[in-house]
């Protein structure tokens, strides 16, 4: 599957940011909780960039589809598989923080590894708008 210049763009975005809040964590606690904080960080962040993929090949796939009913449904299909995801994830670091101890993954650095995506969108989308 060949990827599109804004996916190539958003998958940059998120490494970046990821990288960001690596950088702001570490500084945050100078100790081995850091490194727990930037496991966080690059799982979601990972779970980020496999979403782009996701999203790149349900709309590829969606374009594809003779029957509008089809495609429509495939999108929501594809929609809750990501949500679906995104949720085993977050439910896999609560239980690891709940049951595990010590935690070797921070929740903190979960939710910040969430927001890679978002940041990456305004990022792009305003670098897009630029371009224009």
């Amino acid at each position: 599957m060949k990827l599109s210049r804004t996916s190539k763009n958003f998958i940059m975005m998120i490494g970046l940011a990821a990288l960001i809040f690596i950088v702001a964590g570490a500084i945050f606690y100078r100790s081995i909780h850091a490194l727990y904080f930037a496991f966080g960080v690059i799982l979601t962040s990972s779970l980020n960039v496999g979403k782009v993929f996701l999203v790149e090949k349900t709309v590829d796939t969606t374009l594809e589809l003779k029957d509008e009913n089809a495609g429509r449904n495939y999108v929501k299909l594809q929609f809750l598989f990501r949500y679906v995801l995104t949720a085993l994830v977050l439910l896999g670091v609560g239980l690891i923080n709940l049951y595990v101890y010590p935690p070797f993954i921070s929740i903190w650095g979960t939710i910040a590894g969430m927001f890679t995506l978002q940041v990456a969108v305004i990022i792009v989308r305003h670098r897009k708008l630029d371009d224009e």
